[in-house]
Formats: structure tokens, C-alpha cells, sequence
């Protein structure tokens, strides 16, 4: 059985969550800095949008961070 895909009910690329997350995770950027970034990239993405992101995908970024560091070992 696959796993369902996570980004299926969004309209977004999941190109540009991810990297909106990564963004926000791998730098100390508050989610306003991140909203600009995106902005000068032509991608109108809310700092709020940014937050719900974090908040959904952000456990899911940091477990398959965490399984591509042991693998690697």
C-alpha cells in the first residue's frame, strides 16, 4: 500500500513549501523575512501561510532529515 501524498490538498507546489520551510528552519528568519524572500522570488505567500506550513510539514521535513543523517553514517 503507498502512502497517501501529504501535499494533495494544496494548491502550492510542494517545491515551494518545502523550500519555504527549509527557509525558515535552516536560517534565523522570522516567517515575515521568509514572506519577503518568497516575495522577491514573485511568490505571494503569507508569513501566515508560512506558519500553517511549519506547523504541518515541519515534523514531517525533520524525520526524513533525521533518516537521510543515519543513513549516511
Amino acid at each position: 500500500m503507498t502512502k497517501p501524498n501529504p501535499f494533495r490538498y494544496f494548491k502550492t507546489s510542494p517545491d515551494i513549501i518545502r523550500l519555504a520551510v527549509m527557509m525558515y528552519v535552516r536560517f534565523p528568519l522570522s516567517l515575515r523575512n521568509v514572506e519577503d524572500l518568497l516575495h522577491e522570488r514573485d511568490i505571494e505567500i503569507s508569513h501566515e501561510t508560512v506558519r500553517f506550513w511549519w506547523n504541518r510539514f515541519g515534523p514531517m521535513f525533520a524525520a526524513e532529515i533525521r533518516r537521510n543523517r543515519t543513513s549516511r553514517m
